[in-house]
Protein backbone atom coordinates (compact mmCIF):
# COMPACT_ATOMS: atom_id res chain seq x y z
CA UNK A 1 0.00 0.00 0.00
CA UNK A 2 1.38 3.71 0.15
CA UNK A 3 2.64 5.89 2.89
CA UNK A 4 0.97 4.97 6.06
CA UNK A 5 2.40 8.43 7.31
CA UNK A 6 1.31 10.93 5.15
CA UNK A 7 -1.55 9.43 3.94
CA UNK A 8 -2.40 9.79 7.64
CA UNK A 9 -1.60 13.15 7.81
CA UNK A 10 -3.61 14.15 5.08
CA UNK A 11 -6.54 12.16 6.14
CA UNK A 12 -6.10 12.99 9.60
CA UNK A 13 -6.55 16.75 8.42
CA UNK A 14 -9.33 16.24 6.56
CA UNK A 15 -11.17 14.09 8.45
CA UNK A 16 -11.21 17.00 11.58
CA UNK A 17 -12.55 19.09 8.55
CA UNK A 18 -15.05 17.04 7.35
CA UNK A 19 -15.71 13.35 9.48
CA UNK A 20 -18.14 12.40 6.36
CA UNK A 21 -15.56 13.01 3.74
CA UNK A 22 -14.63 10.75 0.82
CA UNK A 23 -11.26 10.61 -0.29
CA UNK A 24 -10.36 9.43 -3.74
CA UNK A 25 -7.06 7.79 -4.63
CA UNK A 26 -5.88 7.37 -8.21
CA UNK A 27 -2.11 6.01 -8.78
CA UNK A 28 -0.26 8.17 -11.05
CA UNK A 29 2.62 5.81 -11.07
CA UNK A 30 3.78 2.76 -10.31
CA UNK A 31 4.97 3.69 -6.66
CA UNK A 32 3.06 6.71 -6.57
CA UNK A 33 -0.46 7.41 -5.21
CA UNK A 34 -2.66 10.81 -5.48
CA UNK A 35 -4.76 11.28 -2.47
CA UNK A 36 -7.72 13.80 -3.61
CA UNK A 37 -10.30 15.42 -1.47
CA UNK A 38 -12.93 18.46 -1.24
CA UNK A 39 -12.79 20.18 1.21
CA UNK A 40 -16.10 21.94 2.80
CA UNK A 41 -15.44 25.38 1.21
CA UNK A 42 -15.64 24.04 -2.90
CA UNK A 43 -11.69 23.47 -3.14
CA UNK A 44 -10.09 20.04 -4.15
CA UNK A 45 -6.89 19.45 -1.91
CA UNK A 46 -4.33 16.70 -3.10
CA UNK A 47 -1.27 15.02 -1.87
CA UNK A 48 0.88 12.34 -3.85
CA UNK A 49 2.70 10.10 -1.66
CA UNK A 50 5.26 7.11 -1.93
CA UNK A 51 3.44 3.58 -2.85
CA UNK A 52 1.01 2.07 -5.25
CA UNK A 53 -2.80 2.42 -3.90
CA UNK A 54 -5.31 1.23 -6.23
CA UNK A 55 -5.79 2.51 -9.47
CA UNK A 56 -8.61 4.64 -8.99
CA UNK A 57 -11.24 4.03 -6.04
CA UNK A 58 -12.86 6.32 -3.51
CA UNK A 59 -13.70 5.10 0.13
CA UNK A 60 -14.83 7.12 3.57
CA UNK A 61 -11.59 8.94 4.80
CA UNK A 62 -12.39 8.01 8.47
CA UNK A 63 -12.25 4.50 7.41
CA UNK A 64 -9.29 4.46 5.48
CA UNK A 65 -7.86 6.38 8.37
CA UNK A 66 -9.00 3.95 10.93
CA UNK A 67 -7.42 0.83 8.48
CA UNK A 68 -3.92 2.90 8.92
CA UNK A 69 -4.11 3.95 12.48
CA UNK A 70 -4.49 -0.17 13.60
CA UNK A 71 -1.54 -0.85 10.68
CA UNK A 72 -4.15 -2.78 8.15
CA UNK A 73 -3.25 -2.39 4.43
CA UNK A 74 -6.83 -3.23 3.23
CA UNK A 75 -8.94 -1.32 1.17
CA UNK A 76 -12.00 0.08 2.98
CA UNK A 77 -15.55 -0.61 1.10
CA UNK A 78 -15.81 1.54 -2.19
CA UNK A 79 -17.86 4.63 -2.26
CA UNK A 80 -17.49 5.51 -5.85
CA UNK A 81 -21.02 6.95 -6.13
CA UNK A 82 -19.72 9.32 -3.60
CA UNK A 83 -17.29 10.99 -5.67
CA UNK A 84 -19.35 13.71 -7.94
CA UNK A 85 -16.38 16.52 -8.71
CA UNK A 86 -14.22 17.18 -11.72
CA UNK A 87 -10.52 17.07 -11.30
CA UNK A 88 -8.35 19.23 -13.06
CA UNK A 89 -6.38 18.13 -16.55
CA UNK A 90 -3.08 17.62 -16.55
CA UNK A 91 -0.81 19.99 -18.26
CA UNK A 92 -0.91 22.95 -15.38
CA UNK A 93 1.54 25.81 -16.08
CA UNK A 94 2.98 27.59 -12.85
CA UNK A 95 2.46 31.62 -13.49
CA UNK A 96 3.91 32.98 -10.31
CA UNK A 97 5.82 31.66 -7.38
CA UNK A 98 5.44 33.01 -3.83
CA UNK A 99 7.10 32.46 -0.20
CA UNK A 100 5.31 29.63 2.11
CA UNK A 101 5.62 32.63 4.43
CA UNK A 102 3.41 35.00 3.08
CA UNK A 103 0.44 32.57 2.53
CA UNK A 104 0.73 31.64 6.21
CA UNK A 105 0.86 35.54 7.13
CA UNK A 106 -2.75 35.56 4.28
CA UNK A 107 -4.07 32.86 6.13
CA UNK A 108 -3.89 33.77 9.77
CA UNK A 109 -4.82 37.21 8.72
CA UNK A 110 -7.95 36.18 7.41
CA UNK A 111 -8.68 34.01 10.58
CA UNK A 112 -7.89 36.70 12.77
CA UNK A 113 -10.70 38.96 10.95
CA UNK A 114 -13.69 35.78 11.74
CA UNK A 115 -12.71 35.41 15.54
CA UNK A 116 -12.85 39.35 15.55
CA UNK A 117 -15.89 40.07 13.14
CA UNK A 118 -17.53 37.08 15.17
CA UNK A 119 -16.75 38.33 18.63
CA UNK A 120 -17.00 42.13 18.08
CA UNK A 121 -19.76 42.43 14.92
CA UNK A 122 -18.60 44.34 11.63
CA UNK A 123 -18.83 48.47 12.50
CA UNK A 124 -20.58 47.66 15.17
CA UNK A 125 -23.17 45.65 14.27
CA UNK A 126 -23.35 42.01 14.95
CA UNK A 127 -23.51 39.41 11.76
CA UNK A 128 -23.27 36.04 11.26
CA UNK A 129 -20.00 33.88 11.71
CA UNK A 130 -21.37 31.77 8.91
CA UNK A 131 -21.54 35.05 6.43
CA UNK A 132 -18.07 36.63 7.69
CA UNK A 133 -17.08 33.48 6.63
CA UNK A 134 -17.94 33.34 3.23
CA UNK A 135 -17.29 36.74 2.39
CA UNK A 136 -13.66 35.98 3.62
CA UNK A 137 -13.49 32.65 1.43
CA UNK A 138 -14.51 34.68 -1.67
CA UNK A 139 -12.14 37.66 -1.18
CA UNK A 140 -9.52 37.46 -3.59
CA UNK A 141 -6.36 37.47 -1.61
CA UNK A 142 -3.75 37.28 -4.52
CA UNK A 143 -3.77 38.81 -7.87
CA UNK A 144 -0.90 37.77 -10.33
CA UNK A 145 -0.61 39.25 -13.74
CA UNK A 146 1.39 37.97 -15.99
CA UNK A 147 1.54 38.26 -20.24
CA UNK A 148 -1.57 39.82 -20.30
CA UNK A 149 -3.73 37.45 -17.63
CA UNK A 150 -4.79 38.38 -14.69
CA UNK A 151 -5.23 35.27 -12.06
CA UNK A 152 -7.26 35.41 -8.76
CA UNK A 153 -6.32 33.85 -6.33
CA UNK A 154 -9.24 33.73 -3.54
CA UNK A 155 -8.79 33.18 0.31
CA UNK A 156 -10.83 30.04 0.06
CA UNK A 157 -7.71 28.25 -1.92
CA UNK A 158 -5.18 29.62 0.16
CA UNK A 159 -7.09 28.44 3.53
CA UNK A 160 -6.80 24.92 1.54
CA UNK A 161 -3.21 24.62 1.53
CA UNK A 162 -3.03 26.30 5.20
CA UNK A 163 -5.68 24.10 7.19
CA UNK A 164 -4.97 20.71 5.18
CA UNK A 165 -0.88 21.57 6.56
CA UNK A 166 0.32 21.52 2.57
CA UNK A 167 2.31 24.68 4.38
CA UNK A 168 4.39 22.55 6.60
CA UNK A 169 5.39 23.52 10.13
CA UNK A 170 5.98 27.68 10.95
CA UNK A 171 9.48 27.00 11.89
CA UNK A 172 10.41 25.03 8.41
CA UNK A 173 8.79 27.21 6.07
CA UNK A 174 11.98 29.64 5.40
CA UNK A 175 12.54 29.82 1.83
CA UNK A 176 9.87 27.45 0.97
CA UNK A 177 7.56 28.59 -1.97
CA UNK A 178 4.04 28.19 -3.23
CA UNK A 179 3.47 28.52 -6.96
CA UNK A 180 0.24 29.83 -8.36
CA UNK A 181 -0.53 27.37 -11.29
CA UNK A 182 -3.44 27.20 -13.85
CA UNK A 183 -4.86 24.89 -16.26
CA UNK A 184 -7.91 26.14 -18.30
CA UNK A 185 -10.11 27.57 -15.92
CA UNK A 186 -8.72 25.82 -12.74
CA UNK A 187 -6.71 27.68 -10.43
CA UNK A 188 -4.67 25.70 -7.85
CA UNK A 189 -1.89 26.67 -5.19
CA UNK A 190 1.05 24.08 -5.18
CA UNK A 191 2.40 24.10 -1.73
CA UNK A 192 5.71 21.80 -0.43
CA UNK A 193 3.53 19.19 1.03
CA UNK A 194 0.19 19.08 -0.95
CA UNK A 195 -1.65 21.18 -3.72
CA UNK A 196 -5.06 23.36 -3.64
CA UNK A 197 -7.46 23.63 -6.49
CA UNK A 198 -10.30 25.41 -7.41
CA UNK A 199 -12.51 25.84 -10.50
CA UNK A 200 -13.91 29.20 -10.37
CA UNK A 201 -17.92 29.91 -10.68
CA UNK A 202 -18.06 33.16 -12.63
CA UNK A 203 -21.84 33.60 -11.36
CA UNK A 204 -20.76 33.31 -8.16
CA UNK A 205 -17.31 35.07 -8.43
CA UNK A 206 -17.47 38.69 -5.88
CA UNK A 207 -16.35 41.35 -8.15
CA UNK A 208 -14.80 44.83 -6.68
CA UNK A 209 -16.87 48.11 -7.13
CA UNK A 210 -15.77 50.03 -9.96
CA UNK A 211 -14.27 53.28 -9.37
CA UNK A 212 -15.41 56.07 -10.07
CA UNK A 213 -13.12 59.75 -10.37
CA UNK A 214 -14.82 62.62 -8.60
CA UNK A 215 -15.12 65.91 -10.94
Amino acid sequence: MFDTQDAGAFLARLTRLDPHAVVRLKRVADDRTALWARLPWAVLASRTVAGAGPDDATVSAADLLAEIGRGGDALPERRDQGWRWPLPPAGARVVESLPATDLRRIAAAAAGTLRAASEHGVGGRPVGERAVRDALLDHVAIVVTTGGMRVEVPQRLVQGVARMGFLGRSDQAEGETVRVQTVGRWVGLAAPYGVAWLLPVSQFAVRPAVARTKS
